[in-house]
C-alpha cells in the first residue's frame, strides 16, 4: 500500500506520539508499503529513505509550552494527490489535521485518525479550561470524519465514544523489545543518572518536563527515602520552575536522551516513577517494564489498565502525593522489588511493534477492501 501519515508531532520533536510514529513507519517500510510522512516544518527532508514534506508551523508560548503546531495548507492535498495515497492517516488530528482530513475526504481516500494526546485536559494546565468545550467540538469534527477512529487504550476508547466520536478501536500497545532490555545496564550511566553516586538508589522518571506531567509530586519522593536520587531524563517549557522546585534535593537533570543511551538509563535506573495522570497510555511505562524496571504510577484509568492483570507496578493516588515516597520505601525494604521487575519484562514481552503494526495493516486493508467494493 501507499500510506501518507500526516502528524501534528514528528522529529525532532520527541513524545510519544513521535516514537510510536517513528516504529510504526520502521515495521510499514520492513512490510514492504510505500510511505510518506506530512509533517511541521523543522526536521530532515528524509527519515531513514521515508520522504518527509513539511508545512510552515505556528507557535505561541503560552499554549502547550510553545509547541509547533503545523498549518493546514492547501499543499497538504497536493502532496497527498502527488504521492496518490491508497490511505492517509492522521495522528493526533488538530491543527495541521485538518489539511490532512479535509484533502482526504475530498480525495475521496480511506482515512484513519488516532487520538494520542488529551489536548482538552492539558488547555487546563495553561489557563485555557475555558476552550475545553471547542476543543472538544473540533476533535468530534476531524474524527467524525474518518473511516475509522484509534485510541491508545480501552479507558480512551470509552472518553471517545462518550464525547461523540465514532467507530473507535484500540491500536494495540507496543514497545521496541531489543532495545529496551535489561541487559543494558551500566555503572558509567548509573553514575552520569546521580552526579556521581551510583551507589544510591535511582529512581527515574522519562518524558516532557510540562505542567501537565505532574512531575511536583515527586518532591515527596524524599521524605521517606534517605538514600534515593531523582533523575529526570527529558526536557520541555517547565525545566526552569522545575529546577528550582527541586533545588537542593539530590535531584539531576540529565537532558533529552535517544537510542541506546536512553535504553541503558532505563535498565540502570531501581524504579520508575511516573506521576502523570494526563496521558493516554504513557509509553515511556512500557519502555520501563521492557526494561525490567517496577514502576510506581499515579493512579489513573490508563495506568491501571497497564498495571491491574500484569502486576508490574505500585499505583500512589494522586491527590495524596506523600503516597508516591511510601511506595518506593515499600518496594525497596521488601522482597518486591525483583518479582516486579521479573513481571514487568514478562508483560512487556506481549507487546513488541510487530503485532500492532499487523494489526493496523489489516485495518487499512478492510477499508480499501470497503471502498472498493462500494465502487465496483
Amino acid at each position: 500500500m501507499r500510506i501518507v501519515f500526516v502528524t501534528e508531532t514528528w522529529w525532532p520533536s520527541t513524545d510519544g506520539v513521535v516514537t510510536r510514529l517513528t516504529a510504526t513507519v520502521r515495521e510499514l517500510k520492513k512490510m514492504g508499503h510505500e510511505l510518506m510522512i506530512i509533517a511541521p516544518r523543522g526536521g530532515e527532508p528524509f527519515f531513514e529513505g521515508i520522504p518527509v514534506r513539511d508545512v510552515p508551523n505556528v507557535s505561541v508560548g503560552f499554549i502547550y509550552g510553545g509547541k509547533p503546531w503545523g498549518m493546514p495548507l492547501p499543499r497538504i492535498g497536493h502532496y497527498i494527490r502527488e504521492f496518490d495515497a491508497d490511505v492517509v492517516h492522521v495522528v493526533n488530528p488538530f491543527v495541521i489535521g485538518w489539511g490532512g482530513v479535509l484533502s482526504a475526504v475530498s480525495q475521496g481516500r480511506p482515512l484513519v485518525a488516532s487520538y494520542h494526546t488529551n489536548i482538552a485536559q492539558y488547555a487546563e494546565f495553561y489557563h485555557l479550561g475555558f476552550t475545553k468545550p471547542a476543543i472538544w467540538a473540533c476533535l468530534r469534527a476531524l474524527h467524525n470524519r474518518a473511516d475509522l477512529n484509534l485510541a491508545t487504550s480501552e479507558t480512551v476508547r470509552q472518553e471517545l465514544i462518550r464525547e461523540g466520536i465514532k467507530n473507535v478501536r484500540v491500536w494495540a500497545r507496543g514497545v521496541d523489545l531489543q532495545l529496551f532490555h535489561p541487559s543494558r545496564r551500566s555503572e558509567a550511566m548509573r553514575r552520569r543518572l546521580t552526579d556521581g553516586h551510583p551507589e544510591r538508589m535511582i529512581a527515574l522518571s522519562v518524558g516532557r518536563i510540562a505542567l501537565e506531567k505532574g512531575l511536583d509530586r515527586l518532591t515527596a519522593l524524599f521524605a521517606a527515602n534517605t538514600n534515593l536520587h531523582l533523575a529526570f531524563v527529558g526536557d520541555g517549557p517547565a525545566r526552569k520552575d522545575l529546577t528550582q522546585l527541586f533545588r537542593g534535593t539530590p535531584t539531576t537533570f540529565v537532558g533529552t536522551l535517544h537510542g541506546e543511551d536512553l535504553a541503558c538509563a532505563y535498565a540502570s535506573a531501581d524504579v520508575f516513577v511516573f506521576p502523570s495522570t494526563t496521558d493516554t497510555l504513557g509509553l515511556v511505562l512500557l519502555e520501563a517494564m521492557a526494561s525490567g524496571l517496577p514502576i510506581i504510577a499515579a493512579e489513573s484509568q490508563p495506568t491501571h489498565e497497564l498495571t491491574d492483570q500484569s502486576g508490574a507496578g505500585l499505583l500512589f493516588r494522586a491527590d495524596k502525593p506523600e503516597t508516591i515516597g511510601e511506595r518506593v520505601y515499600e518496594l525497596v525494604h521488601s522482597a518486591r522489588g525483583e518479582e516486579l521487575s521479573r513481571r514487568a519484562r514478562h508483560e512487556a514481552e506481549r507487546w513488541g511493534w510487530r503485532v500492532p503494526t499487523v494489526e493496523l495493516v489489516n485495518w487499512y486493508q478492510e477499508l480499501l477492501g470497503e471502498q472498493r467494493g462500494s465502487t465496483a
